[in-house]
């Protein structure tokens, strides 16, 4: 039976996949700051991701082939108005994710040239995304997707 590959909006079906994703980030970020993240957990639950499946600014897309093997959260930002900044629409990958046995067939390059597509139809006048020092093999990905760095943070651990 053959498949073909597309990304869509995600569905309340495809919440426990999602969960099953979610948890490899988890473990991904607590390998890279155990410091910080808290082993098998998940960013969201069950009703969480219901509630963010319903949220038109908060765009949840999957790349499926008959199974969901990878998936982008988006959140859509308006600064209007501002005393020190531009009018700027950004679209901010939250997370993006290929399962671990996926990974290597371009799925997160599809997933992200999607986003970028999406924004780029919707106004955006960029992406954003945040991707943890240590995490080399995402700020390389980032990088031969077009990326730069927007900022910097900085800590010091006392």
């Amino acid at each position: 039976m053959t498949h073909t590959n597309t990304i869509r909006q995600a569905s309340v079906a495809d919440i426990p996949r999602l969960i099953d994703l979610l948890h490899q980030v988890d473990m991904v970020h607590h390998r890279l700051r155990p410091d910080l993240f808290k082993p098998d957990t998940t960013k969201y639950d069950e009703q969480e991701l219901a509630m963010l499946l319903e949220d038109k600014t908060k765009p949840i897309f999957v790349y499926d082939d008959g199974e969901v093997l990878g998936y982008t959260f988006c959140q859509i930002t308006e600064v209007k108005e501002d005393r020190l900044l531009q009018y700027r629409k950004t679209l901010y990958i939250d997370d993006l994710c290929v399962d671990e046995a996926a990974r290597g067939k371009h799925i997160g390059s599809a997933l992200f040239e999607f986003v970028r597509d999406y924004a780029k139809s919707i106004g955006c006048h960029a992406v954003t995304l945040n991707v943890w020092e240590g995490n080399d093999s995402a700020i390389r990905f980032y990088q031969n997707m077009g990326m730069h760095p927007q900022k910097i943070g900085m800590e010091i651990k006392l």
